[in-house]
């Protein structure tokens, strides 16, 4: 539970969703403006009053990837929560790559919404961790084969199973197994967190794997 109230910003299209983590952060301690869509938030929300903010990945006009940059270009300078549907991992991890701190797919579960909530506002109160977070991100992937570095590489990237499996030359099943080798060796319990890992050591460049991986003849599949 937050000791003082802090606010953050819900930008959905469901009015549903926007009711239902309004009662949730609202009586977790935090204060609550709701949005039907990215323009109207960034017409009316304060970029002085710090705050996180909350954004549906897929809403009619303005994408929640389009609002990002467009936060950016404004001076919003709020940590970012992206919501996603069934089937929008890609666009959560393009999310990441544009900063956004974590992702939570719907139907969200409570607890997820609290704890990313809490970590958006740790990332504002303490930016010299974040700056060490590099260094221990890298320290964290040297427990992993180089191929199994590649895999994430190419998870970072936003690229399916298939994809990365015809680029590194193996089969789709063999980069399940390396994916779950990654999240057992980094020792974490979500995608999100193992991409967080990667982005911190500077993993998830599409134009570095497209220049690595992509004129590589296939070879036989692993």
């Amino acid at each position: 539970m937050p000791i003082e109230r802090r606010l953050v910003h819900v930008v959905d299209d469901e009015e549903s969703i926007r009711r239902s983590l309004d009662f949730l952060l609202s009586n977790s301690g935090y204060d609550v403006m709701r949005w039907e869509g990215p323009e109207p938030f960034l017409k009316g929300a304060d970029k002085m009053t710090p705050a996180c903010a909350m954004i549906d990945v897929r809403m009619p006009g303005m994408d929640g990837l389009e609002l990002q940059r467009e936060m950016k270009r404004e001076g919003f300078n709020f940590p970012v929560i992206v919501l996603t549907g069934h089937g929008d991992i890609t666009m959560a991890v393009h999310a990441m790559q544009e900063g956004a701190v974590d992702f939570l797919q719907k139907p969200v579960d409570r607890q997820h919404v609290l704890n990313a909530v809490q970590s958006a506002f740790e990332t504002m109160r303490d930016c010299e961790e974040q700056r060490k977070r590099a260094d221990w991100a890298k320290t964290q992937l040297g427990r992993l084969t180089s191929r199994e570095q590649e895999v994430l590489d190419g998870l970072a990237c936003g690229y399916p199973n298939k994809t990365i499996a015809y680029d590194l030359g193996i089969s789709s099943r063999t980069v399940e197994v390396y994916r779950a080798n990654v999240m057992e060796k980094l020792a974490v319990h979500s995608f999100a967190d193992a991409l967080r890992i990667a982005f911190a050591a500077g993993l998830g460049s599409e134009k570095r794997w497209l220049s690595e991986h992509t004129l590589l003849a296939p070879r036989d599949k692993a």
